[in-house]
């Protein structure tokens, strides 16, 4: 099992940053993946920003440019830097963990943060 758990949303005016953060606990070294989402209300959950464990990163085509999504293997976190908000970025942003064992992928989902971007 693979917990993770999110931090560091909040209330930014647009043009404005935010960092979020998401630390993983449990069976880290079954980790294959680690990635961001989020969902505005009435919307579906779109992918954001993802990165492997070997450090390949893609990115929604909305946010290129303007977000970065990093990691610290040592401290088992990943990091979600979003520059240059827009108000259509309100949403809940969730932290998301894909895991493998004995050839089996799970995926681990956070609680998600509030993310709120005022005009």
């Amino acid at each position: 099992q693979v917990q993770v758990v999110e931090s560091g949303g909040g209330l930014v005016q647009a043009g404005g940053s935010l960092r979020l953060s998401c630390a993983a606990s449990g069976n880290i070294f079954s980790i294959i993946a680690m990635g961001w989402y989020r969902q505005a209300p009435g919307k579906q959950r779109d992918l954001v920003a993802a990165i492997t464990i070997g450090g390949t990163s893609r990115y929604a085509d909305s946010v290129k440019g303007r977000f970065t999504i990093s990691r610290d293997n040592a401290k088992n976190m990943v990091f979600l830097q979003m520059n240059s908000l827009k108000p259509e970025e309100t949403a809940v942003y969730y932290c998301n963990a894909q895991w493998e064992v004995f050839g089996r992928e799970f995926e681990s989902w956070g609680q998600g943060t509030q993310v709120t971007v005022s005009s």
